[in-house]
């Protein structure tokens, strides 16, 4: 098993992994892949998915992007749109024994439980994992590539400047790949203020390919209007203490997930606030439930990977609740048996039990006692 998981490492500098990532691929030519994104797929891994997809295809392998809950940011709704990008959502009727490998882009696993199991069941090998948050240490690959830089399209640009596939700037097709790839590393690295060298460099490949004009209109989306309500939502309901502020905003729709995020990179902006946590109760059309949440921060010493985890602590099979990387971490808390009631009154106390005690581990890891006043 060729592995890595160096903190800024480079395939640049580490020639092995661009030689295993070939073995693979030329010992699963003329099969079909499944490449699971997490559950609500963010613009990095898209790109990075519609990456691995074309390398895939220039080996004759044929590679089905497949992810849960919803595509729902307006940013990622028109990259999609205007690049072509072909994304499968995931439902339980999928025969997934017609896959003779699966891919993790982005992840590792922890964020795409239903699907993990489902491929298990179906007795489906994991080929491949690459991801650059903190290693989670669950899934075992023929290959794994985990190294914390900025972004998994740094990944992905990267190999591709290693010739893994070659780019044309005249081709259309290597074009809205570059366009999407720039797109992933600006988002993820927060428009490179988080950007390391690696990402620089990568950023100056794809460079050469993107269209800027297409970028424009993928990252000129305007916010929606529930997207706007959540946000005042949040800056409602926070609890501001020790310069962290969270705040629970309720039940959501699958459609509106992606507004958690946005929610939490608003309320870091205000004043004497270091760290923000937003989380919610996500709704599924499938009639699941699970509590998720997002947490931004600019304190440099605060490891968001591990606070998550200590915080949230972990499920019956040792998966983590929560992770991250370097400024951004998330979680998501299966509801499980409680799921799928129409009873107001019985949600409205499922809310309230839920917030409270996620409140209370957070707070607890923050060291702060005195959270059930209304702080904000």
């Amino acid at each position: 098993m060729a592995q890595s998981n160096k903190k800024n490492a480079s395939p640049l500098e580490d020639r092995e992994l661009l030689r295993r990532f070939q073995e693979i691929l030329i010992a699963h030519e003329g099969q079909r892949h499944i490449l699971v994104l997490q559950d609500f797929p963010d613009p990095d891994a898209i790109s990075a998915a519609y990456a691995h997809q074309l390398i895939s295809k220039a080996h004759k392998i044929e590679v089905d992007i497949v992810y849960s809950g919803s595509i729902s940011h307006q940013q990622n709704l028109a990259l999609v749109k205007l690049l072509g990008i072909e994304l499968h959502p995931y439902t339980r009727e999928m025969d997934l024994a017609g896959y003779a490998g699966a891919i993790f882009v982005d992840h590792q696993g922890t964020t795409a439980r239903k699907i993990v199991q489902a491929l298990e069941k179906a007795g489906v090998p994991v080929l491949m994992v690459l991801d650059h948050h903190e290693e989670q240490s669950v899934i075992e690959a023929e290959f794994t590539d985990i190294r914390q830089v900025g972004a998994a399209a740094t990944m992905y640009a990267e190999y591709l400047e290693q010739g893994l596939l070659e780019l044309a700037s005249g081709k259309e097709e290597h074009i809205m790949l570059a366009t999407a790839l720039m797109h992933g590393l600006i988002t993820d690295t927060n428009s490179f203020l988080r950007a390391g060298p690696v990402d620089f460099r990568a950023a100056s490949f794809l460079s050469r390919y993107r269209d800027p004009d297409m970028l424009e209109r993928i990252m000129g989306q305007e916010k929606p209007k529930k997207t706007m309500e959540i946000i005042k939502q949040a800056l409602e309901k926070r609890v501001l203490a020790e310069g962290f502020s969270v705040a629970g905003i309720g039940y959501l729709r699958s459609d509106d997930r992606d507004a958690v995020p946005q929610a939490a990179d608003f309320l870091l902006t205000e004043e004497n606030v270091h760290t923000a946590i937003v989380f919610g109760m996500v709704q599924g059309s499938d009639h699941q439930e699970a509590v998720v949440g997002s947490l931004r921060t600019s304190k440099l010493a605060l490891d968001t990977d591990q606070f998550l985890k200590g915080a949230l602590g972990r499920d019956a099979s040792g998966a983590a609740y929560g992770g991250g990387k370097h400024a951004a971490g998330g979680f998501q808390i299966p509801v499980d048996f409680l799921a799928d009631s129409r009873d107001d009154e019985f949600l409205d106390l499922k809310w309230r039990t839920y917030e409270a005690r996620i409140k209370q581990r957070l707070f607890e890891k923050i060291g702060f006692r005195d959270w059930t006043q209304d702080s904000g």
